[in-house]
């Protein structure tokens, strides 16, 4: 990841919303515009990438109560720009492979009009040829990911032509203070 790190460092789009990016969360950002595949588990809300704008902001609401009304629709514009990710044409956009729990479906965010919203900006995503949406019925009982928590694992396209390897994948999981960065073979292993 020392290479991949060392590029992803240099200035990207993210360093003109200044403090609306923390600054452990600057590497994922690069990483993630990096990535070719991103394969996502979230056992709480809808994966940021596939977020609706109203229920960015709700969210925004809950994470930061104590923020100003502009310091958290800073917050929202970063996220927003963060989903152009898979819209963009060059490089080809990163594939989206998102699991999450029922649960994430029936946890109100918002009212009930922003959940309408949300759902409705999920299925539309779904639709994406570069988006997998799959759900984890709460039938299914615990699994790896109600056990570990949500995260990310992020892999790398070859490069120059594929006449190198690709980087190590990455597998990013955050907490209320920072994030984890695991890109050993034996920590992707059981996931």
């Amino acid at each position: 990841m020392k290479g991949l790190a060392t590029e992803t460092k240099s200035k990207g789009w993210w360093h003109a919303y200044g403090d609306a990016v923390p600054s452990w969360f600057e590497l994922y950002v690069g990483l993630e515009s990096a990535a070719a595949k991103l394969r996502q588990y979230q056992e709480t809300v809808i994966p940021g990438l596939l977020q609706a704008q109203e229920y960015i902001r709700a969210l925004a609401r809950i994470d930061q109560p104590a923020a100003t009304d502009e310091d958290r629709e800073h917050a929202v514009q970063v996220r927003l720009q963060r989903q152009n990710l898979l819209d963009r044409r060059l490089p080809e956009p990163p594939r989206l492979d998102a699991v999450i729990s029922e649960a994430v479906l029936r946890r109100r965010v918002g009212s009930q009009s922003v959940m309408i919203g949300q759902l409705t900006g999920l299925l539309s995503a779904s639709e994406r040829t570069n988006v997998s949406v799959r759900v984890v019925p709460l039938a299914a009982g615990p699994h790896l990911g109600a056990v570990a928590g949500s995260f990310v694992i992020l892999d790398f396209p070859a490069t120059k032509g594929g006449r190198t390897a690709p980087e190590p994948s990455v597998v990013y999981s955050e907490s209320l203070t920072g994030a984890l960065y695991l890109d050993k073979p034996a920590e992707l292993r059981g996931l």
